[in-house]
């Protein structure tokens, strides 16, 4: 049986519209450079006040500069997510047939997705499949054990890291060393695993849209294939360089907004690969739906807004636009 989506089956009348100037002048693959991300060491944070106090400021800059940063030494053992990366290419390998049961791994309708249901051309169409797991799930997938254990293994830590994480930057703001604590739970975050298959077309499509993320910030474990690409100061996009040794850290828009834009919540994407596929694994820490988002300080650039609030706003714009829009709804 196919384990492949069945992207031009779906997309048909979207391949057919694309006329051939369309495909050549796809601007998707005009990157000008490829650039390491700033990579922070969190092992000093254990050493002396001085570098201490260093390790955090380079966390602070990269959230103010960049939007991401690269970690090592950050207490995620490589041996759990090779586990992770096992379990997840086990998944995917099952038959596309089986992956869109309606009760496939026990988990909640339409976590298995692929494509863009709301794509209108090549441009929002993602060439990718992924399986997007709320953590207060987990335990319904008690058929698939290992996988399951797997994920909740790795989802402990990464919250631990996460807020611990988050807890640093939020402390240059002036923020409560509680804040999330009190308004972040394990089961609030969610994990989405992604799967790039090979594209026959890498120059027309992404693997997935420029987008930026939900949450406060996003741990991400890649493969060395690479693709992810983000947008730099200039309006430009770049290529970051794959570092099989360290986790990458996104922030995400309830940061920005928490910070009053001192952070950077940063448009990113994936393009398309021909001849290999690419996996990866995202770990979205989010608050409760009832944690309300307020600037940190005045007069603030957001108006005051609940999580839950800001979800749903993005799910009626993806339906009415095809575009997430995001924060700039909340501008004062």
């Amino acid at each position: 049986m196919a384990v492949e989506p069945p992207f031009f089956e779906k997309y048909k009348a979207i391949f057919q519209s694309s006329d051939r100037d369309e495909k050549q002048k796809f601007p998707m693959v005009e990157v000008f450079e490829e650039l390491e991300l700033p990579l922070i060491d969190l092992s000093h944070l254990n050493l002396g006040p001085f570098e201490r106090q260093k390790c955090i400021q380079q966390m602070v800059q990269a959230a103010s500069e960049w939007g991401f940063f690269s970690i090592v030494n950050h207490g995620i053992p490589q041996e759990l997510l090779d586990r992770l990366k096992y379990e997840q290419v086990k998944v995917f390998q099952q038959p596309f047939e089986k992956k869109t049961e309606k009760n496939f791994l026990n988990l909640s309708a339409h976590s298995y997705r692929w494509g863009n249901p709301l794509a209108t051309s090549l441009r929002n169409l993602s060439w990718s499949e992924a399986l997007h797991i709320s953590l207060k799930d987990i335990s319904k997938m008690d058929e698939y054990n290992k996988l399951r254990s797997t994920i909740e293994e790795y989802a402990a830590k990464a919250n631990i890291l996460a807020q611990r994480l988050a807890e640093y930057l939020a402390k240059h703001l002036g923020i409560k060393p509680s804040y999330f604590q009190e308004n972040c739970s394990p089961s609030s975050s969610s994990l989405r695993m992604n799967r790039y298959p090979p594209c026959p077309y890498p120059s027309m499509m992404f693997g997935i849209i420029p987008h930026t993320d939900t949450d406060f910030l996003t741990i991400l474990s890649q493969d060395l294939v690479g693709g992810l690409q983000l947008m730099n100061r200039n309006g430009r996009w770049v290529s970051v360089k794959p570092n099989p040794n360290a986790l990458l850290i996104t922030i995400g828009d309830l940061f920005q907004a928490l910070s009053n834009g001192i952070y950077k919540s940063i448009a990113h994407r994936v393009v398309a690969k021909q001849e290999v596929e690419r996996y990866s694994a995202a770990y979205f820490y989010c608050p409760t739906n009832e944690t309300v988002i307020e600037s940190c300080s005045k007069p603030s650039l957001y108006r005051n807004f609940s999580f839950k609030e800001y979800r749903e706003q993005i799910e009626r714009d993806l339906k009415a636009t095809g575009d997430k829009v995001g924060l700039t709804r909340f501008l004062l």
